[in-house]
């Protein structure tokens, strides 16, 4: 009996050696990209693939990577995460806001001139399984997925990686995001802090994030009134009647009340969705939009539209250029990147139902608990986004450092980017900082490209915005 025991017990430790020869022995130049599909020259190396999750469930998350533009050895490495619950940061972050390129339209990339490669070896994760081209082969799980099951998978992706590219092992590293990535991002990093985990983990950096749901939401409707978009009764119908917060869980549900019946209809006729970019709401939107892409972005909490784009000297329609290009097949071989279960890539998942109980869970002190550890932390805000508005977030840090009594190093002041004011920024202590972007959006690297690069270096190198 016990030799019995002896040998199914040697054969379950030569099972998992050899998977994890298997994963060890997958070269990174196994996912290395030769050029993508209308791609300007460059000296940098990109890769893209897949770091499988669970081998019985059969499970992977897809990633996009691509070296410093000089000098990358020595740069520090920074995971990127798109929020949504269920959008893409392939889409999102690496061809629409800060990755090296852009789509012009058909095949056709263009150099992003204020690309975050300058600064840093960017890393881009599709998670959880399901969003983007990541997936889960056994679809049962696109049922279940939360906050833990992510925070857990994107460990799992990191341990991984670092196998396939160990000689980013001991490089400082960053965890960065926007919007909800405000749950991704600190969760992330409260694991690694609490897992031990020998990563070089230095900061995270969270944009436009939800923190904290009532207040987040809620403030929407201080927005919307001081920048004019709603008139003084439905702003007092707002505070009186039937508050945002409210009208989002009763949507969830799918029953209004008479109180938020008569709101939802006031908003509707004062700010007309298709008219309007909730994201950036001094932008203009892309006129080209069709009502065949909403499906994408149907369940995202904010109800707004994703396609719909800033203007401020960007391409307002780069969302809808960047999902006609990553359909492409060529385009696809070339990032190593495949469609399981679905027909078509999506910007937001169209399969992956997340539990949506987890957008009402405070991470504010999660960040604060990270702050404590001695991780760096930054949140900031493009102050014309209505959707998370700076209003709620700069309350948010300012309650935290209140809390952790933490002084103020740096009052609130102007920062200026090329003499201008790039945004207002005030420090606590020397690991939480607060800024916003002046003219930024939701995507503050989409549309205050070059204010986000300078705004991204001062986070990395730990130095002052002046």
């Amino acid at each position: 009996m016990e030799t019995q025991k002896w040998l199914t017990m040697a054969a379950i430790c030569m099972s998992l050696m050899q998977m994890c020869r298997a994963v060890g022995s997958t070269s990174k130049e196994d996912d290395k990209i030769t050029s993508l599909p209308g791609q300007p020259q460059v000296s940098f190396n990109q890769y893209g693939g897949y770091i499988t999750i669970d081998e019985y469930q059969n499970r992977a998350l897809f990633y996009y990577f691509v070296e410093a533009e000089t000098e990358a050895a020595s740069k520090p490495l920074v995971l990127w995460l798109n929020g949504g619950p269920g959008c893409s940061s392939v889409g999102a972050g690496a061809f629409s806001e800060h990755g090296p390129f852009r789509p012009s339209g058909g095949a056709n990339l263009t150099i992003n001139e204020y690309s975050w490669n300058k600064e840093a070896n960017m890393l881009y994760l599709e998670s959880p399984a399901g969003v983007g081209f990541s997936y889960s082969a056994n679809k049962s799980f696109y049922n279940l997925v939360n906050d833990t099951i992510t925070a857990q998978d994107n460990v799992v992706f990191l341990e991984k990686w670092f196998l396939k590219f160990p000689e980013y092992k001991n490089r400082a590293f960053f965890i960065t995001g926007e919007s909800y990535a405000g749950h991704y991002v600190p969760q992330l990093g409260k694991l690694i802090v609490d897992s031990g985990l020998q990563f070089n983990f230095k900061g995270i950096a969270i944009g436009n994030p939800l923190m904290e749901f009532n207040g987040d939401i809620n403030s929407q409707t201080e927005y919307y009134w001081s920048h004019g978009l709603i008139s003084d009764s439905c702003y007092q119908l707002m505070n009186s009647v039937c508050n945002m917060s409210q009208l989002w869980r009763q949507s969830l549900q799918g029953s209004l009340s008479n109180g938020c019946e008569i709101v939802d209809a006031r908003l509707i006729a004062e700010i007309p969705d298709e008219s309007i970019d909730y994201y950036d709401v001094t932008a203009d939107v892309c006129v080209s939009y069709s009502a065949s892409t909403s499906a994408t972005t149907q369940n995202h909490p904010s109800r707004a539209r994703f396609e719909i784009l800033q203007s401020k000297n960007v391409d307002v329609c780069v969302q809808e250029k960047t999902d006609t290009y990553l359909n492409m097949k060529q385009v696809q071989a070339a990032l190593h990147a495949k469609l399981i279960g679905v027909t078509s890539w999506s910007s937001c998942t169209q399969v992956m139902h997340y539990d949506r109980r987890n957008l009402e869970i405070p991470t504010i002190d999660v960040v604060g608990e990270l702050v404590s550890s001695g991780i760096r932390v930054l949140v900031y805000s493009g102050d014309q986004d209505s959707v998370i508005p700076f209003i709620s977030s700069r309350a948010l840090v300012d309650g935290l450092a209140n809390k952790l009594k933490m002084n103020t190093t740096s009052s609130y002041k102007a920062w200026l980017q090329d003499k201008q004011i790039g945004g207002w920024t005030q420090v606590y202590g020397e690991m939480l900082t607060y800024a916003t972007i002046r003219g930024g959006s939701h995507f503050v690297p989409l549309s205050s490209p070059k204010r986000a690069l300078a705004l991204f270096k001062s986070f990395l190198t730990g130095t002052p915005l002046i």
